[in-house]
């Protein structure tokens, strides 16, 4: 069975795998709404803003950290036999906690002050955002590996 970074990093699928997430990041940030959605709406903006392709960009980068990261999950569904975005809904938690290792050690490595402010704003109420994402998140997966 391959692994989740051998599916979703190879050439013939990167590519779309990549605009996948930044549809799923896209709409998860519109669906935000109140005082906190907001704040992840003008910090999404800022970041976007720093140059064109900057999101898209930054995904393509964390694609092969977040699928290894993702790898144990997605393999667990796999040998239990149930579907990925199921397991994935399942296991939401850990999901977020899997990304959310990988960005915090980038956010404190990142030398844009832009990126660096607005992650530290916005980190309190990641988990459950993310969390959030996670229905998407494995239909996009599952959609990339079946």
């Amino acid at each position: 069975m391959p692994s989740l970074p051998e599916t979703l990093t190879n050439d013939s699928k990167k590519n779309q795998v990549v605009d996948d997430c930044c549809n799923v990041i896209d709409a998860e940030v519109s669906d935000k709404g109140g005082l906190s959605g907001l704040a992840i709406k003008g910090g999404y903006a800022a970041v976007k803003g720093i140059k064109p392709g900057f999101i898209r960009h930054v995904v393509a980068d964390l694609l092969p950290e977040f699928s290894a990261a993702l790898d144990p999950i997605f393999q667990e569904a796999k040998t239990k036999g149930v579907g990925v975005s199921a397991h994935f809904n399942a296991n939401a938690s850990r999901v977020a906690d899997a990304l959310l290792a990988i960005t915090d050690g980038k956010a404190q490595r990142s030398k844009s002050g832009v990126v660096k402010g607005t992650y530290d704003r916005l980190r309190g109420t990641a988990k459950k955002n993310v969390e959030a994402a996670v229905p998407r998140l494995g239909k996009l997966v599952e959609k990339h590996t079946s």
